[in-house]
């Protein structure tokens, strides 16, 4: 394919987004699954040529600025109080699937060596952090439950590469040393945690002394990339470069950005992150085509391998189950014998996790980078493609009914220490006052800006009345904030008829206009 036709192939890619995310929200389907579906139809359109993925480029393109995006909005607080139960799904999870895929991979074709059953595992074995994404968002879950699932996808990915590697050697060589892989482990996740800590760093120093919006917004851009390359380049994990970085940037980003760069770099942002989900699994469905004619066609290929991609199908879902009940069950054990309240298993909680498995871009980058020489290539690419297919299909399609169904206990998890929102805005409501009272008086003590004066007071006393609810009663925050949007609605059809009208320059109508867009944000917030 000629960079020209490639280029025309990602248009149109981007054309059928906007109309396959129309026709998701028309279903109420996930949109991954109808962009799944989407690029695999269009990779069968007569005429268009086959589209093979280079694994290599498509991890480094989309995998850095997903996973940032993830790590940057992460609460550091929730993350790391549920530090432990994510590393039991990032890591416990992903080596208990391989293993357990493995096994089943052997019993079915005891031909195979025990590395490329193994590997197959490893392909297979990690939530991927973009179809985790795509799908957890449209749903409501219990806050804590959320965190597990989003901490997980942004760790498995490294666990997942780095047992595929090791499966891999010992498949081409026969050899493979357990003490070895786990120092090996260690190393490369501590290593890229150091480089992702070390680069946050020397970013969030360097932003400190932008001064200009658009550069402040493209280095903050660039640093998933330079932590993701720099961590592969230093041989260490680059996923967790990126996460470390991505969360320490997110952790700064309240100090160094001010609130015009926040507000122009989270709408670019959250622009690039959509067209990027969004075409991963385009270009997935795409694929297929070159998957199948990798294999020699359909046909007699297939028919031979379903029974093992059957196999591993069972595997995967199955293994998740066992693990995550396992571990709830082993917890609710420790919680008796030391007494503790948590000592009832949550088995709601446990079966929305494990059914929360989807596996996308990673998998299958993996599986196509694997070497010709590899024994059973043609059944992991298989396998690969069909596990893609069913988590994303099945079970992305089907989780919110299962919330639905299961109902996972919603009850407020909030520290103790932490303050509601309406004690929270009494604060800074009466911060504010303080510094208003003295600016809004004169020398003489005359009052010199009466409106600003009355405003802040105002405020600080309505903050300080609803302190104590838990938050601010629906009808009272609807009324204000209604008066707010209909004083700028009432502005913009003003706005709009002076300047048709002639009677001001298209640079003032830019600069009203934006104004009123920060109140119409500003009131809209404020409404919830």
């Amino acid at each position: 394919m000629s960079p020209v036709m490639g280029f025309k192939l990602v248009l149109l890619s981007l054309v059928a987004i906007i109309g396959l995310e129309l026709l998701a929200r028309r279903l109420r389907l996930p949109p991954a699954a109808a962009l799944l579906v989407g690029g695999a139809a269009m990779a069968f359109v007569p005429g268009l040529p086959a589209f093979n993925l280079d694994p290599e480029l498509v991890l480094i393109v989309f995998l850095p600025p997903l996973l940032m995006d993830g790590a940057y909005f992460s609460v550091w607080d929730e993350f790391k109080r549920n530090l432990g139960g994510i590393l039991l799904l990032a890591i416990g999870a992903v080596a208990f699937t391989t293993l357990a895929v493995g096994v089943v991979v052997h019993w079915v074709a005891p031909g195979l060596p025990w590395g490329a059953c193994f590997a197959l595992g490893a392909v297979v074995s990690p939530p991927d952090a973009v179809a985790a994404k795509a799908v957890l968002e449209r749903v409501a879950l219990p806050r804590r439950l959320m965190v597990l699932l989003e901490g997980e996808s942004l760790l498995n990915d490294a666990a997942g590469i780095v047992l595929f590697r090791f499966a891999v050697i010992a498949a081409l060589t026969g050899a493979f040393s357990l003490p070895h892989a786990a120092g090996q482990f260690v190393v490369l996740g501590l290593g890229g945690v150091a480089i992702g800590v070390a680069i946050g760093f020397v970013l969030v120093k360097l932003l400190r002394y932008l001064d200009d919006g658009y550069l402040i917004i493209t280095a903050a851009t660039l640093s998933a990339w330079i932590s993701y390359i720099a961590g592969d380049m230093l041989g260490v994990s680059g996923v967790i470069a990126t996460v470390s970085c991505g969360m320490m940037l997110g952790w700064h980003q309240h100090e160094i950005f001010s609130a015009s760069v926040r507000m122009r770099g989270t709408a670019f942002w959250q622009v690039v992150i959509f067209l990027m989900e969004a075409l991963v699994f385009i270009l997935i469905g795409l694929s297929l085509r070159g998957v199948i004619a990798r294999l020699g066609g359909v046909g007699d290929t297939l028919v031979a391998l379903a029974p093992a991609v059957g196999a591993v199908l069972a595997a995967v879902v199955l293994s998740r189950f066992v693990w995550v009940f396992a571990v709830e069950w082993l917890k609710a054990l420790l919680g008796k014998l030391t007494r503790r309240a948590d000592s009832t298993p949550d088995w709601r909680s446990a079966t929305v996790t494990g059914w929360a498995g989807m596996r996308g871009v990673v998998t299958l980058a993996i599986a196509l980078s694997l070497p010709e020489a590899m024994p059973g290539r043609d059944l992991i690419l298989v396998a690969s493609f069909a596990v893609i297919l069913v988590t994303v299909l099945g079970q992305g399609t089907t989780i919110g009914a299962l919330i639905r169904w299961v109902n996972p206990d919603h009850a407020a998890e909030r520290n103790a220490r932490h303050l509601t929102e309406p004690q929270a805005w009494a604060r800074l409501e009466a911060a504010q006052l303080a510094a208003v009272v003295p600016l809004a008086h004169g020398p003489d003590g005359s009052v010199i800006h009466p409106r600003l004066l009355e405003q802040y007071t105002y405020r600080a006393n309505m903050t300080g009345a609803y302190q104590t609810e838990a938050a601010y009663p629906a009808d009272v925050r609807a009324a204000h904030y209604d008066v707010v949007l209909a004083a700028v609605a009432a502005a913009r059809v003003e706005l709009l008829r002076l300047h048709r009208s002639g009677l001001i320059h298209d640079e003032l109508l830019t600069v009203l206009e934006h104004d009123l867009d920060l109140q119409e944000i500003a009131a809209m917030h404020g409404k919830g």
